[in-house]
């Protein structure tokens, strides 16, 4: 017994050698890429949908666009399955050199292809097959990552290293943002989207610069080596030789990857998308923010919230995964609503005023109205009912519906004053648009919204820096459930089927669970008629996490992953 507990009293006194810090370096670098890559299709959707949906009106196209990008997010978890048991199988090196070959080019070629207006049809199909390649290259590089620096970091110190591998999100989101940003204010609007004045057009320079991001990523991974982990595994013979049916066939791993998931993972991934990718869609869509401010203040939250990852995944080493993960589950459940609701006020206060003094009003007989909810924005809405209410909600109006006498044909009223409902929904978010300023609604060029003309412009005005405080409340929520994540994943399953095992409910969790969440959270918006009441899909799923996490998830920060006799600990 003594000599088997060894290595770990070594591992766990010693620092971690230079090689170990350089190797983790370079695989959060390589990660930082892969997520930029990742990104910048989400931070250009509405140019993309112009390109390649041009024969659809506005928006439409705007709808097809972001089911290209939902795309990339359903597919993760078949990425996660495919390189997993490739991981568990042949290495961790190999398989996440791979990946960040999969997507280098899928976004390089996403920069080359041509519009629709030049090859037709074929210009989408291809669009979302290499966003299909890119949502799969990513399934299987996180989980990669996450593994590869576990397996190199100290017994006693993972939470610590493996949050930089959290880190790489955000950087590589806020790398993507900043990028936009220059080539935006250096090219100005025409020139970034339709490439007036310039050889091209500068939305495509981001993708094609990720081939020069994709050179250094790949002369990275080759200098790096296997984990010990795999390699001492490898060595022993113990390798699984079904990964796939051992982690999901046999029901001592299987219940761990359903607790991992439900009891861990949704709720990390509904907070995560919740700061960083509705709240920057509720600033542009809901509160009427312009692209450059509402991308300035999203960027600012997250320089000054990022540091938040390493605080958490160190904290999680001394108290635990569970209370970190769990405790930023419930305040952020909490405290969404009071923090939003704060937002509206600062960022677009003539609107949060009008949201209690006008007074919208749908009047229809039920049977006349359908359901509105359209998460995946594909419906058609054609009675006069629907029609209206989802005009109202894609023009950021807050409404009421009146049930009427059976018969009684469908009406809007702004304040006891009727406005036709025309036959479909842009004319109509035309003309509500048009009675919502008349009845008290900001206009979209009101001097209240915030605006910003630069990125430092945001840093002297009193108005901007409250947005950012709040902003980087949502952020520090999610390095909370986020950083010490991966640690946790790793520390559930064997080293056998670890890659594969702990890919899956990773991914289904951010890949579904998350990147579901805005066009979801909208669509309950659409047929409440309440602007935050898509907040309460992830509160209701970080809660969910909270209570099954707190009855059923383990502690496992002391697990020894190197440990021969790990197996057997996970009962």
């Amino acid at each position: 017994m003594a000599v088997a507990a060894t290595p770990m009293t070594e591992r766990a006194v010693r620092p971690m050698t230079r090689e170990e810090r350089k190797v983790i370096l370079a695989s959060s670098l390589g990660t930082i890429f892969e997520w930029y890559d990742f990104y910048l299709y989400g931070s250009l959707a509405v140019i993309i949908g112009a390109q390649f949906f041009s024969a659809f009106d506005p928006t439409t196209r705007n709808v097809f666009a972001l089911l290209a990008f939902a795309a990339g997010f359903l597919v993760r978890p078949f990425g996660a399955l495919v390189f997993g048991r490739i991981g568990d199988l042949v290495g961790r090196k190999y398989t996440f050199l791979i990946t960040i070959l999969i997507m280098g080019f899928s976004t390089f070629f996403v920069g080359l292809l041509p519009s629709y207006e030049q090859i037709g049809w074929v210009a989408p199909v291809l669009l979302i097959a290499l966003r299909m390649a890119q949502g799969l290259a990513l399934g299987g590089e996180y989980g990669g990552a996450a593994v590869y620096v576990a397996e190199h970091a100290p017994q006693g110190r993972r939470g610590f290293y493996t949050s930089f591998i959290q880190t790489t999100a955000t950087v590589g989101l806020l790398l993507s943002l900043l990028v936009i940003l220059t080539l935006r204010l250096w090219m100005g609007e025409e020139g970034f989207q339709r490439g007036t004045g310039y050889p091209i057009a500068g939305w495509r320079i981001p993708f094609l610069l990720s081939v020069v991001l994709l050179g250094i990523s790949v002369w990275i991974r080759l200098q790096m080596h296997e984990s010990p982990a795999f390699k001492k595994m490898k060595e022993e013979g113990t390798q699984s030789k079904a990964p796939l049916s051992e982690a999901f066939g046999e029901w001592k791993n299987a219940k761990m990857v359903i607790f991992a998931l439900l009891g861990l993972a949704v709720g990390q991934a509904v907070v995560w998308y919740t700061g960083q990718f509705y709240a920057l869609f509720f600033l542009q869509s809901i509160l009427k923010v312009d692209l450059l401010t509402s991308n300035v203040l999203i960027a600012w939250s997250l320089i000054l919230g990022t540091v938040g990852f390493v605080f958490f995944g160190s904290l999680s080493d001394r108290i635990g995964r569970k209370p970190v993960i769990l405790g930023g589950c419930l305040v952020a459940a909490i405290t969404y609503f009071p923090l939003f609701i704060l937002l509206t006020n600062v960022a677009n206060p003539k609107l949060s005023s009008a949201l209690d003094t006008v007074k919208v009003q749908v009047s229809a007989d039920p049977a006349s109205c359908g359901s509105v909810f359209d998460p995946v924005g594909i419906r058609t809405f054609t009675a006069p009912c629907d029609v209206a209410r989802v005009a109202l909600a894609r023009s950021a109006v807050k409404y009421e519906f009146v049930p009427a006498p059976a018969g009684t044909p469908p009406k809007v009223t702004f304040n006891g004053t009727e406005t036709p409902i025309a036959p479909a929904i842009p004319a109509n978010m035309t003309a509500f648009t048009t009675a919502a300023v008349a009845a008290g609604y900001p206009a979209a060029n009101d001097p209240g919204i915030v605006k910003l003309n630069g990125f430092f412009d945001a840093l002297g005005k009193a108005q901007s820096l409250k947005i950012i405080g709040i902003l980087t409340i949502l952020v520090l929520y999610v390095t909370a459930v986020y950083g010490p994540i991966a640690a946790a994943l790793v520390e559930f399953f064997p080293t056998r089927i670890r890659y594969t095992a702990m890919s899956l409910p990773y991914h289904i969790a951010n890949g579904w669970f998350g990147g579901l969440l805005p066009p979801t959270a909208f669509a309950m918006v659409a047929a409440t008629g309440d602007i935050y009441y898509g907040l309460w899909y992830p509160i209701v799923f970080a809660l969910m996490t909270f209570v099954i996490g707190l009855l059923f998830v383990p502690e496992t920060k002391d697990r020894d992953i190197f440990s021969a006799t790990e197996t057997a600990t996970r009962r």
